[in-house]
């Protein structure tokens, strides 16, 4: 902490800001050659400006089109537990505050959020929480196979942290098909500013890696404007998303909460937000790539504004209503109204309002669908590693 105190108001580090034709053109080669060296992707974005902004979204959701087309697949994110063991110093339920509202979800809890998920159309359920000891492998293997014989057809998605290789190979056999892992960052340096010693960045990659070879369709991530970062870590995280060649990415602003160390650290731009979200879209053109809570947290129109940008998912909150201000990562985090799944209609609109619609269905990555990858033909996707 100390460390990130004195260098808080260092700059990008002198990364330099491009002529619009520069940029324009690296974005062109960006779409070429599905990335950039770290010193040009550094250079692009800190040249971010209106022009160049406008300039990839159109790329950006030109090549969602072709892709995946107007659809915009809906996930059901079900909040199952705030319990967390680690101390991240960004996040609101870190086990250090002391305030935090504690919570579980029963199982009939999380069955009866299934029940209801299907009933308005939703054929992917999200079960995402803090790193909870809880639930054990033997816990959440149970709950994962009564989801599966409830909902044969749905795709199930787990985001609950760091495991050992077993524990997840356990959570597939058991019929769970995807599952989310924000890396944070891709830099050493900034992943101490932001974790606690006891936590290791070489982990939380090993995790991923562990999870692609196993076959999971696997997503991972990073905040935008976190405490410290600049445009060249910003560019490793795109070199290790190049690398790693996610099903899915989630991105969103960094958002501060009041019970946290970043209490007062400023806000991610929702202009850089949307910018990066058009070139992870042009550097891997199949990515799924959500329009976040986050997102829609800073902006009314946050998440229609994700999807022009060249997002096509989105995760309405299916946990009950009574614990969703619980489950607070950050403060103001968007809980009730048109981000509750109740309000299908009020999304669907907001989606039509901006040229797309929702898809009903398990909305999986076009690599498992091409290789007719289903819960009862799993087989580790070699051909993605």
């Amino acid at each position: 902490m100390e460390q990130y105190k004195q260098e808080k108001n260092m700059d990008m580090l002198g990364t330099s800001r491009l002529s619009l034709g520069e940029g324009k053109h690296l974005i062109d080669r960006l779409e070429r050659e599905h990335g950039l060296a770290n010193p040009e992707m550094a250079a692009l974005i800190e040249s971010n400006c209106p022009e160049l902004r406008d300039y990839a979204r159109v790329k950006a959701r030109g090549i969602a089109d072709r892709q995946y087309g107007k659809g915009i697949f809906i996930r059901g994110l079900i909040e199952f537990t705030n319990y967390c063991k680690n101390d991240c110093y960004y996040c609101g339920i870190r086990c250090g505050n002391a305030k935090a509202k504690r919570y579980r979800l029963s199982t009939e809890e999380v069955m009866a959020c299934c029940r209801e998920g299907e009933r308005l159309g939703f054929r992917t359920f999200v079960l995402q929480g803090g790193e909870d000891p809880y639930y054990t492998d033997e816990r959440m293997v149970e709950l994962i196979r009564r989801i599966r014989a409830a909902h044969p057809e749905c795709a199930i998605t787990l985001s609950i942290g760091e495991r050992e290789r077993e524990s997840y190979e356990r959570f597939w056999e058991a019929g769970a098909d995807r599952y989310l892992l924000r890396h944070e960052t891709a830099s050493e340096s900034h992943y101490r500013k932001l974790h606690p010693h006891n936590l290791s960045l070489e982990r939380r990659m090993q995790c991923l890696k562990n999870l692609k070879e196993i076959g999971f369709q696997t997503g991972c991530g990073f905040m935008v404007g976190s405490p410290g970062q600049t445009a060249r870590q910003l560019a490793e995280d795109f070199a290790f998303i190049r690398k790693l060649h996610p099903e899915m990415v989630g991105i969103g602003p960094f958002i501060p909460h009041h019970d946290t160390p970043f209490a007062n650290e400023a806000r991610g731009g929702l202009e850089l937000t949307l910018y990066l979200l058009s070139l992870l879209r042009i550097q891997q053109p199949d990515l799924l790539l959500p329009a976040t809570t986050a997102l829609a947290t800073i902006h009314p129109r946050g998440r229609e504004m994700g999807i022009e940008a060249g997002a096509n998912v989105v995760m309405p909150n299916l946990s009950p209503s009574d614990v969703r201000d619980k489950y607070s990562l950050y403060d103001g985090k968007v809980c009730t109204g048109d981000e509750a799944a109740e309000c299908r209609e009020c999304l669907e609109r907001r989606i039509e309002s901006v040229g797309y619609h929702v898809v009903v269905g398990r909305g999986d990555h076009r690599g498992h669908i091409r290789c007719g990858m289903t819960p009862a033909t799993r087989t580790p996707m070699a051909f993605l590693n």
